[in-house]
């Protein structure tokens, strides 16, 4: 990797993990619900621990990385590691600088709602670089690869136990909450995450069909797979030509199909991963 683009994607999880610790100290905390994490965690604890919420979490994180790096092993790496430290220092760092802070909103469920938006958003920027913040996502990993749980189920499950540990210092409205607001951080999470990689498969059936095909060739420069086929009704032949686009490109590509062919008939899927190789390019 070159040298700028090391600072470039350490500047970018650097800040990413600030987000995260922000919507930490400043929503999270302060609403006292415990929304399942190493955090919400840290907080529980925090009732029988008389630690800082900040150095509660790092000894936390620092167990599970060891535990992560004797387990898994080579699935660990540098990225994670500093995010794992890098969160309770920026946390620690807002305990200096706001001692007496509160409620932002004033009230549980929209402190609740806020740190869910805004960790996702500090989560997904981490997951675009190949990071995470560590913490539960270690233990999900670990679910994932001795009891073979699916990552989805394996992320859910640790914390719904976290929040539900929360009944035995708060309130059952902060439980429910904190249980709430675990089911709806995964699915904002989610969105971060996977919508914003969703890509189009789009299916076409045209008689111009080489015109489309150099469209999507030369102007989109994505690549394409053509089929040939036969309708069933008359039993004349077919060509199909399949190819996988992101938004800006299907829009262009739909736009440029409703001027060239109206009458084309076209079936668009969604599609959230897309795993190849890319072919090296040829050098005329």
């Amino acid at each position: 990797m070159k040298k700028s683009d090391f600072m470039k994607e350490f500047i970018v999880i650097t800040f990413a993990t600030l987000i995260v610790s922000a919507a930490v100290f400043f929503f999270l905390i302060p609403s006292q619900v415990s929304v399942g994490s190493i955090s919400g965690l840290a907080m529980i604890l925090g009732n029988i621990i008389p630690l800082h919420i900040s150095i509660i979490t790092f000894i936390l994180n620092g167990l599970l990385l060891i535990i992560g790096f004797l387990l898994i092993g080579k699935e660990f790496g540098a990225k994670t590691v500093y995010t794992s430290l890098l969160l309770p220092l920026f946390l620690r760092i807002f305990e200096i600088w706001f001692p007496d802070f509160s409620s932002i909103n004033g009230d549980p469920f929209l402190d609740m709602v806020c740190y869910i938006f805004v960790v996702s958003i500090g989560l997904a920027i981490l997951f675009q670089e190949n990071a995470s913040s560590g913490g539960l996502d270690i233990v999900a990993k670990l679910l994932n690869k001795y009891f073979r749980m699916d990552m989805g189920k394996a992320m859910a499950l640790p914390g719904m136990c976290v929040a539900l540990s929360s009944i035995l210092f708060y309130d059952k409205k902060l439980v429910v909450l904190s249980l709430l607001g675990t089911y709806l951080n995964g699915l904002v999470l989610d969105h971060f995450i996977f919508g914003l990689n969703l890509k189009k498969r789009v299916c076409i059936i045209s008689e111009k069909e080489a015109e489309i095909r150099s469209f999507i060739l030369n102007r989109l420069h994505s690549g394409a797979t053509i089929y040939e086929g036969r309708g069933a009704y008359d039993g004349q032949p077919k060509t199909e030509i399949i190819t996988i686009v992101d938004k800006n490109e299907y829009a262009l590509l739909m736009s440029y199909l409703l001027k060239t062919d109206p009458s084309a008939f076209v079936t668009v899927y969604t599609v959230s991963e897309v795993i190849y190789r890319p072919k090296p390019r040829q050098i005329l």
